[in-house]
């Protein structure tokens, strides 16, 4: 397919990066310091960094990692943080030295965290002390060698500190009781660790980043290979789409997880290439909290999934929020519902700009042009240097306006999955288009429209439902807050749609509701059941898992 989506392209966007601009993350990493040295860089419970002491700090702790602990290019280091200014000092650390980086979900279980260090080869861990009983009892099953703790208020200035670490440990009881033979102490190690003696390793675009495992939702959870290559590309491929609307020193909201790819690169490095400031969120599930949070900082631009955004919007004193200073909100990781976009821009006076990506491209594919009036139902156009074909089940090419898989082949994209050649080999065309899973359609002007996962496909009767059209409905009923559906064995049909339902209004009962959906939905794709719950399974990034309904 060639890229016919370009005459769409906003006039000031290259069709292609050059790559090579940087041979590194740790080389953009240095132009930024170089450049934005006094620019506040993260700010958290109050306390600011700028990139200056971003450079300094990471630095100090690459010397304790390289000298002390004896860390060398291609050791593993697994980082199992919040938001907290540890995670972008240890992150730039490791990068420094060459070490690859294996981002671990903090709430994982005893099983899933002894999985993903035996799978990426981990011997040393940076935890924090609130998830210390789940590490300490899942070393002596793995390879780690060294653990380092460290607590939330360590990075931050005096007493917010103490008073933060007190609360958690003596009020609110958050910390566990554990014990880990000789652990270290993060504190520690920036107060022994010396900036100037850390050496930069020499690194190009085949070293690996990260390994950065999927959820697993389509069985073992895997470890996509991200490169400095890969990385690179998409931190040029996302800066030069939005560097014109975001300015050095703009404050950016960093809620969704660090250790999650999309806000790993479009919080904290993209950001820190374009030197705008990162205002890093510890428990953005505490939305009251929140909001306070917000109605204290002026900001610039907003990341989040669906779930966050209607979370917020639901939020006593969301609406009070000042919301003059901002220029750009962000979507992706699942898809936008209308009624959340037009809810969003009533009250914040700007759209939500909806992107796409997957962990396997780094992660931005697709993105919509910035200066869109309003939501549009699109992922956006295939980013810089990057091409896409919609293919059907036989790999053949569909064209204009024909459903079927979204395969991307970009400089972003994963070179494949850690010790999983077979994976690897499923997940690319005979041509190296890496395989999305998720069923999609372009239109003649390149927009790409994602209609449902394709695991997730609800087949009636032989007509293909798609979960996310059905929850766009339930969503838009003014007695319902949020809504997923799931497909169900039918002796009749096949499957039938089943779904679950978080009212708003505790007078909505089913009959109603399926007046609605008759109204509509066309017959086949109206739900057969229908089950109120107070509240949906999400992932920690806020993505509803379907896996667990069914």
């Amino acid at each position: 397919m060639d890229r016919f989506w370009l005459k769409s392209y906003p006039k000031d966007v290259p069709h292609d990066i050059d790559a090579n601009e940087f041979a590194s993350v740790p080389s953009i990493l240095a132009h930024a310091c170089k450049q934005y040295p006094e620019n506040a860089a993260y700010t958290n419970f109050g306390t600011t960094i700028n990139f200056s002491e971003v450079d300094t700090l990471s630095r100090t702790f690459a010397d304790y990692l390289q000298n002390t602990l004896g860390l060398k290019k291609g050791d593993r280091l697994a980082i199992m943080l919040p938001n907290v200014l540890q995670y972008p000092i240890a992150l730039f650390a490791a990068m420094r030295i060459g070490v690859v980086i294996i981002n671990v979900d903090p709430m994982y279980t005893k099983r899933e965290l002894v999985y993903q260090l035996n799978d990426s080869g981990a011997e040393t861990i940076l935890f924090l002390e609130n998830f210390g009983d789940t590490v300490a009892a899942s070393i002596p099953e793995t390879k780690i060698k060294q653990a380092i703790c460290t607590r939330v208020g360590d990075c931050l200035s005096f007493p917010t500190s103490l008073i933060i670490n007190s609360v958690l440990k003596y009020i609110k009881k958050l910390i566990p009781s554990f014990q880990i033979k000789e652990m270290i102490n993060f504190k520690d190690t920036l107060s022994s660790g010396k900036p100037n003696n850390c050496i930069d390793v020499e690194l190009n675009h085949d070293n690996i980043l990260f390994l950065q495992y999927t959820g697993g939702t389509t069985g073992v959870a895997k470890g996509a290979i991200l490169t400095h290559g890969n990385l690179v590309a998409n931190m040029l491929q996302a800066g030069k789409w939005i560097g014109g609307n975001l300015r050095a020193g703009d404050t950016i909201i960093a809620a969704l997880p660090i250790y999650h790819i999309f806000s790993m690169t479009a919080n904290i490095l993209t950001m820190m290439e374009l030197g705008c400031h990162n205002l890093l969120i510890t428990n953005p599930r505490d939305f009251d909290g929140f909001v306070k949070t917000l109605k204290k900082q002026k900001f610039h631009s907003f990341v989040g999934v669906n779930t966050l955004y209607r979370k917020l919007l639901n939020t006593k004193d969301f609406n009070k929020i000042d919301f003059s200073s901002l220029k750009l909100s962000f979507a992706g990781g699942m898809s936008v519902t209308k009624d959340v976009a037009d809810d969003w821009k009533a009250i914040t006076g700007k759209p939500i700009v909806e992107a796409y990506g997957l962990t396997e491209t780094s992660p931005a594919a697709t993105i919509n042009p910035l200066d869109l009036p309003d939501y549009n139902g699109f992922i956006g156009l295939p980013i810089s240097s990057t091409y896409i074909q919609i293919k059907d089940e036989e790999g053949n090419d569909v064209g204009i306006d024909t459903e079927g898989e979204l395969c991307i082949k970009g400089p972003q994209v994963t070179q494949g999955y850690w010790q999983k050649t077979e994976e690897t080999k499923i997940a690319f065309t005979s041509d190296g288009y890496f395989r999305s899973g998720d069923f999609a359609m372009i239109n003649s002007d390149g927009y790409i429209k994602i209609l449902d996962r394709k695991k997730d496909m609800i087949l009636v009767s032989g007509f293909n439902v798609f979960p996310n059209e059905v929850e766009a409905v339930l969503s838009q009923h003014p007695s319902i807050l949020e809504a997923a559906a799931i497909g169900i064995p039918d002796d009749i049909c096949g499957e039938v749609v089943k779904a679950y339902v978080v009212k708003s209004n505790p007078s909505l009962d089913e009959e109603e509701l399926k007046r609605y959906c008759k109204e509509q939905l066309t017959g086949y794709k109206r739900p057969k059941e229908i089950v109120f719950i107070d509240e949906l399974p999400k992932s920690n990034v806020g993505k509803i898992l379907r896996k667990n309904l069914r």
